[in-house]
């Protein structure tokens, strides 16, 4: 691997003749395999090879001795006189550029070394309620997606009682629940309001069930109203459907990936987690199918795959997919390569729309699932097959198109014996 990233023999020479040239070309391999470019190592390998030396010279004699070096390695190297570097303080990130390097590879050759990296973050209440997030894993069989969702609202509620010195979850009241809401929610919509009011009665119900609270204070929480069918679609028009499309640099590998996830999203009305969990096994190109599985109302759906859409695919497919093990269709174009992720794929389909000047409410990937079914609605389909095409989980998420059938509403707003007035 060396060899593909250095044409002098002496520099491959150099590196493995370090007591650490084993695990340098192991994080080589490493580097390169993750999608990242030959020439970025250009000031990573350096970087390790004086490492190498800075701890062989202190008495590191094994991987095992080398984490406890790297603080003052670090320390060296932003102190040292260096005529590249502009006088005065070395910059903030200096340090971290100097340590990422030494840590990813010791990383790979000291088993249990962790570092420096971003802390993950910790579930709330984990010190206080420690069995509340295996409560929902478990017994309520709550997706990873949810839980999340359900992290972010209790994080909110624990960062608002730790404001205001309330640490003992018995000084829970309905005062506190109520001044958290009001004072936490003013930013969110009326269905995010309703999803933090579920959140926090799964919440309290559990610390009574549990006994560390006195009373049962998820009856005191209050949703707000959601009135069924109180809002409309936030589709855009065909034509500008079309500038979106054209507003694709497809002579690139990101227009090319990007043009076939829009299509994907707007001629089947996908979401934007089906399109970025498709794999390879999903497309059946001898019968010319495209299988969706494991869908939000818990089936599967197959179609017809669009000669249109198989085309930008395998475009993308020969002249954009990095090699790769993963069976995943579309990837990050940026190291490290791993799998899009479905924020990424609502991101670019925001960042379309706002390039082709098409203004539309909350842009994303949900505007193109609402345009294929405002298409469908305008040429006819009975609701129930739309909700079937698009995987609704129930025909009441479909009733609300019966909003933006004009040409249906029309009619009853004529009545019998009436006449359209132009």
């Amino acid at each position: 691997m060396l060899e593909r990233c250095y044409a002098r023999p002496k520099t491959v020479d150099l590196i493995r003749s370090s007591w650490l040239g084993a695990a340098i070309e192991q994080y080589v391999t490493w580097f390169l395999e993750r999608g990242h470019a030959p020439r970025s190592l250009g000031h990573r390998v350096p970087i390790l090879l004086r490492f190498g030396t800075f701890a062989y010279d202190r008495g590191a004699k094994c991987y095992a001795d080398l984490p406890p070096v790297v603080p003052a390695f670090v320390e060296h190297w932003i102190t040292r006189p260096d005529h590249r570097r502009a006088p005065g303080p070395a910059r903030p990130r200096l340090a971290q550029e100097i340590r990422r390097p030494i840590e990813q590879m010791l990383r790979l050759v000291v088993p249990g070394f962790v570092g420096t990296r971003r802390p993950v973050l910790a579930e709330p209440f984990i010190d206080r309620v420690p069995g509340f997030f295996a409560y929902l894993r478990d017994e309520r069989g709550v997706r990873a997606t949810t839980l999340r969702q359900y992290a972010h609202h209790l994080r909110q509620l624990a960062a608002y009682l730790r404001e205001r010195g309330l640490d003992d979850l018995q000084a829970l009241s309905p005062v506190v629940i109520s001044g958290f809401l009001t004072d936490r929610s003013r930013h969110l919509s009326r269905s995010s309001v309703v999803t933090r009011c579920v959140s926090l009665r799964v919440f309290l119900r559990y610390l009574h069930r549990e006994g560390l609270v006195a009373r049962d204070l998820s009856q005191t929480v209050e949703t707000p109203r959601v009135y069924r069918l109180a809002s409309v679609p936030r589709s855009i028009q065909w034509d500008e459907v079309r500038r979106m499309l054209e507003a694709v640099d497809r002579r690139t590998v990101v227009g090319r990936r990007d043009y076939a996830m829009l299509l994907l999203l707007v001629t089947y009305g996908l979401r934007a987690r089906e399109v970025a969990a498709l794999t390879l096994d999903d497309i059946d190109w001898s019968h010319d199918r495209l299988r969706i599985p494991e869908r939000k109302a818990g089936h599967s759906t197959a179609y017809p795959l669009s000669p249109l859409v198989g085309e930008a695919i395998i475009d993308y497919l020969k002249s954009g997919r990095p090699t790769t093990q993963s069976r995943r269709v579309f990837f990050r174009v940026i190291a490290p390569c791993e799998p899009i992720e479905f924020n990424a794929v609502s991101c670019r389909v925001t960042y379309y729309l706002q390039q082709a000047g098409i203004v539309v409410p909350r842009p994303g990937s949900h505007t193109l699932r609402h345009t294929c079914v405002q298409r469908l609605v305008d040429a006819g389909w009975p609701l129930k097959s739309i909700g079937d095409y698009v995987g609704h989980r129930s025909s009441a998420s479909t009733e609300v198109y019966s909003k933006v059938a004009i040409e249906t509403l029309r009619e009853v707003a004529c009545g019998d014996g009436e006449e359209e007035v132009v």
